[in-house]
């Protein structure tokens, strides 16, 4: 519905004042703490700056929307601070957080996840220039009312808005309420989605995925298939069944098969993982399926080695030399074990997982299967990625 016929009558949102005051009457500084690393103290202040202000989201569920009175004599909206409520991190004053509001009518995964990534390229700012962002996620709004209730508040605290809303109307709503009341905002799905239809030369169905009474898709089911089966085949159990799985990995002990292969599965990969220990003979059947299943994981030695120590200890396993799970002469030998392995067998991809992300490295995977899979031109296969 068109936010014209919602409220005919509704004026522009002033433009926000923002209020200033004295540091030394109206904030707090932090002090008395014990001496932390540099690192530790700005973790600590990203956390205490994303947490400290708070949405107070119960106008949502309880209060209709009330149009405003006609013509209302313009003003700065009044902004009530509470010297109490400001406080300083080396400088950084917390009144200067900047929020960001993401709305969709389905989960949010998809603008959340968008936000973050965005996110991700201010790193260097968010905490060490003092410019922390806070994120508030409204998910299932499929009503106009609740809709511009949030936009409003958005206007009264200056956040952005980013929103993913499939019901076009919805969407409309939201674009006209932000051109309004002055809100900076993003349309993450709109613009996709209308290419796409221009692509297909089809309508979308404006739905929002998942959106209740819909009929549960066929990879919805293939996806919950593909955990199940991954679960079973972990850490090399159920041998006899590699040939059913799309993707097959083989590595040492913790280079990451186990939540590598749940990743994979969760996107729809049926994932089997054959862990690779000295002395200990591989499944006959690892040889047999398809090569072009294969991936081998290996990793630094030295990275492995911290890995495996921060295991042991929390597997409370002893260091009084009765294991050599994580000594370096050991690490070494079975990654060197690992590798004669895999140059035994020249079709298998080796990827090597050092400083790489569960999502870098199924990437890779994902990468090369479908090469291999729609034989596609590739480099020479046996170099390590």
């Amino acid at each position: 519905m068109p936010i014209s016929q919602l409220y005919p009558n509704i004026p522009s949102v002033p433009q926000i004042v923002a209020c200033t005051r004295n540091d030394q009457t109206g904030s707090k500084s932090v002090s008395g703490r014990p001496k932390v690393s540099p690192q530790l103290n700005r973790w600590s202040r990203a956390r205490a700056v994303r947490s400290r202000l708070k949405l107070d989201r119960s106008n949502l569920r309880t209060q209709p929307v009330q149009p405003p009175e006609p013509n209302p004599p313009p003003r700065p909206l009044p902004l009530r601070e509470d010297p109490d409520d400001a406080v300083n991190f080396d400088g950084a004053d917390v009144r200067a957080l900047k929020s960001i509001y993401i709305v969709s009518d389905g989960t949010g995964w998809t603008a959340e996840h968008c936000v973050s990534a965005a996110l991700g390229q201010f790193d260097y700012c968010l905490v060490d220039r003092g410019c922390p962002v806070s994120t508030h996620l409204f998910s299932g709004i499929d009503d106009a009312e609740k809709l511009l209730e949030i936009i409003k508040q958005s206007a009264k605290e200056g956040a952005l808005l980013v929103y993913t809303l499939a019901d076009p109307s919805l969407a409309s709503a939201a674009k006209q309420a932000c051109k309004l009341w002055g809100v900076p905002s993003t349309d993450v799905l709109g613009p996709i989605t209308e290419a796409i239809a221009s692509h297909l030369g089809v309508s979308p169905s404006g739905l929002p995925r998942g959106a209740s009474g819909l009929p549960l898709s066929d990879d919805y089911f293939r996806r919950i298939e593909a955990v199940e089966f991954t679960i079973k085949q972990d850490d090399g159990a159920s041998p006899q069944n590699l040939a059913k799985a799309d993707i097959a990995l083989t590595g040492v002990s913790r280079t990451g098969k186990t939540p590598l292969s749940i990743y994979l599965a969760q996107k729809g990969y049926r994932v089997a993982n054959v862990p690779i220990v000295l002395g200990v003979g591989m499944p006959r059947t690892l040889f047999e399926v398809d090569p072009k299943k294969v991936f081998g994981l290996t990793i630094n030695p030295l990275v492995l080695q911290n890995i495996r120590k921060a295991r042991a200890k929390t597997m409370g396993l002893s260091s009084d030399g009765r294991s050599n799970y994580s000594e370096m002469d050991y690490v070494r030998e079975e990654l060197e074990f690992a590798g004669r392995l895999f140059a035994q067998n020249p079709l298998w991809p080796v990827i090597d997982v050092t400083g790489k992300a569960i999502e870098e490295t199924a990437a890779v995977v994902l990468r090369l299967y479908h090469d291999r899979k729609h034989k596609c031109t590739m480099p020479k296969i046996s170099k390590r990625y």
